[in-house]
């Protein structure tokens, strides 16, 4: 007879702290007298499209569900953790299992939301009920609307009635690391090693999961220069999960408000996500922008990804990326302003790129980003507004800290010269614009 439990799927969500589907599929486990059955699916439907097998956000995870699973063995548990693809490895649980039910929580990218469309189908034609949560944000969906229920697309508006709505629905917290017992007792089971799935370990180095009060407290002066370590970097933990963002929010909140602010912005996008998907699959939220005339030429794309345009601050932002997967928020407007204004190269070619290159990749802030700097977006700067880099740097590099760190050869004749002059690139791009957008 096949042994009935509940399932937890895990996902962008990978801890088991204060975890809310988690905490009820354990709560509900405790109730019935039943078990939870921890699973993660390395899915082959995204693992197949990535083009360097060393890739460091798989090998992140990889090494995330490893200390995952050490803290589950410790207590007499373990993860399934399966190298495939979701409906085949629900598939293959149903099979396995008498399954009472799957939890999970809220995904909001498109893609996703077809692959949980999928799920809840099969889970449906054997009976099992399929539950979704809030987790990776605050605030989501319709919880934060105009007062006639319109989602909003300005971001000022949206934040102050974000902060209205926080002081009468301050999130509480999910003690799921108290239930952990109604987790299934089996001996630990295998692992796919990143051989095994295709994949190389890589150079990555996880910022820590703690964060400095001092530092946030520091945060509004010292958070647009990128030769100190003036943020957080807790990016990467926030997109897969590692740490909660309400336990953040609740612990900095009186700390700072330019950083408050920061997981405010991160609740807007992904409800921008939500309200408005055609973002996520290619078009710009103002539709207009779609018949800009880009120049889109790949040699000076080239160039960018390289970091090798002959302008300092964009090449040592680019260099810095490409190395350490990382970039400094301030200098990735300036990159992305430089690639979409300077060289007239569509924004989704840099969120493309961005897209494959950075760890803390996050689908709605990473599209976001991308169409604000290029005025596409909502809430977007102006299309008249171009960053000029060396003013750029004059403000945020003075120095020149942050540049020669990452251009050791910026005195030399190998540096290049500059591939755009910048007052004839704003001109140019001006008039781009200008004939796109005319009424």
């Amino acid at each position: 007879m096949k042994e009935p439990v509940f399932i937890f799927w895990f996902r962008r969500d990978l801890r088991l702290e204060d975890n809310v589907g988690l905490y009820h599929a354990l709560y509900q486990a405790k109730q019935q007298g039943q078990k939870v059955l921890p699973l993660f699916i390395f899915d082959k439907t995204i693992l197949d499209k990535l083009e360097t097998k060393k890739d460091r956000r798989v090998d992140f995870i990889h090494r995330t569900i490893l200390s995952m699973q050490h803290q589950m063995v410790a207590i007499g548990k373990s993860m399934q953790v399966a190298y495939g693809k979701p409906a085949e490895v629900i598939e293959a649980l149903i099979k396995q299992f008498n399954i009472s039910g799957v939890y999970t929580n809220h995904d909001y990218e498109p893609l996703a939301i077809e692959r949980d469309t999928q799920i809840k189908t099969i889970l449906d034609k054997h009976g099992i009920a399929f539950f979704t949560f809030k987790d990776q944000v605050i605030f989501e969906k319709e919880e934060v609307t105009k007062d006639d229920g319109k989602p909003y697309t300005i971001y000022t508006p949206y934040a102050n009635k974000w902060r209205a709505y926080w002081l009468n629905h301050v999130p509480k917290l999910h003690p799921s690391i108290k239930l952990l017992d109604y987790f299934l007792d089996t001996k630990p089971l295998k692992i796919p090693s990143l051989k095994e799935m295709g994949f190389e370990p890589t150079d990555l180095v996880v910022p820590p999961i703690q964060w400095d009060a001092g530092l946030v407290k520091k945060y509004t002066d010292q958070r647009n220069f990128p030769a100190i370590k003036g943020t957080t970097q807790l990016s990467i933990h926030l997109r897969f999960g590692t740490i909660s963002v309400r336990q953040l929010a609740l612990s900095t909140q009186a700390l700072n408000s330019t950083f408050f602010n920061e997981l405010i912005w991160r609740d807007f996008y992904h409800m921008i996500l939500w309200h408005f998907p055609q973002v996520g699959k290619g078009k710009s939220f103002k539709a207009q922008y779609d018949f800009i005339e880009w120049r889109n030429n790949e040699k000076e794309f080239k160039a960018w990804c390289e970091g090798k345009t002959g302008y300092p601050i964009v090449d040592a932002g680019m260099r810095e990326l490409n190395t350490t997967g990382f970039m400094h928020n301030r200098v990735r407007m300036i990159v992305a302003s430089f690639l979409t204004k300077h060289l007239l190269i569509d924004w989704r070619w840099g969120e493309a790129y961005f897209a494959e290159k950075l760890l803390d990749f996050d689908l709605a802030a990473n599209n976001g980003g991308w169409q604000w700097a290029s005025g596409s977006g909502c809430d977007a700067a102006p299309y008249f507004r171009v960053f000029n880099p060396r003013l750029q740097t004059e403000k945020f590099d003075k120095d020149l800290k942050y540049i020669r760190k990452w251009i050791p050869e910026l005195d030399s004749l190998e540096y290049p010269k500059p591939i755009v002059v910048h007052e004839e690139a704003r001109v140019r791009v001006l008039a781009a614009y200008a004939k796109a957008l005319k009424p």
